[in-house]
């Protein structure tokens, strides 16, 4: 059972946005910590949206902050090692195996 990048970067935005509680700011949080967030986020939809192989998911994370403009490449380059980590724990994890099993989104769809 191989898992999809966006069943797993899906759950990962929805626990990211859950853990911020969906809070708005008037001013745009400018601290490393927000920027970070930001550019995780993006990356996250990104792999949502685009759905790539999970065998080229690695190289497709590394094109992605090589041409990226939203922010230097060594931030993007940070975020998406943090991104491909998550990602190969997540897909690891038997909890998260048992959530999909559930009724979860399937990995199995076709394309």
């Amino acid at each position: 059972m191989t898992l999809r990048p966006a069943v797993v970067c899906g759950a990962l935005l929805g626990a990211l946005e859950a853990s911020e509680g969906r809070r708005r700011r008037r001013k745009r949080d400018t601290t490393p910590d927000a920027i970070g967030m930001s550019l995780k986020r993006q990356l996250l939809e990104q792999a949502v949206l685009s759905d790539p192989e999970p065998d080229c998911f690695e190289a497709w994370l590394l094109e992605r902050c090589l041409s990226s403009e939203m922010a230097s490449t060594g931030a993007m380059r940070a975020m998406a090692q943090e991104v491909l980590a998550e990602w190969r724990l997540t897909a690891a994890s038997v909890q998260f195996r048992d959530w999909l099993a559930a009724g979860a989104p399937s990995e199995d769809r076709t394309r």
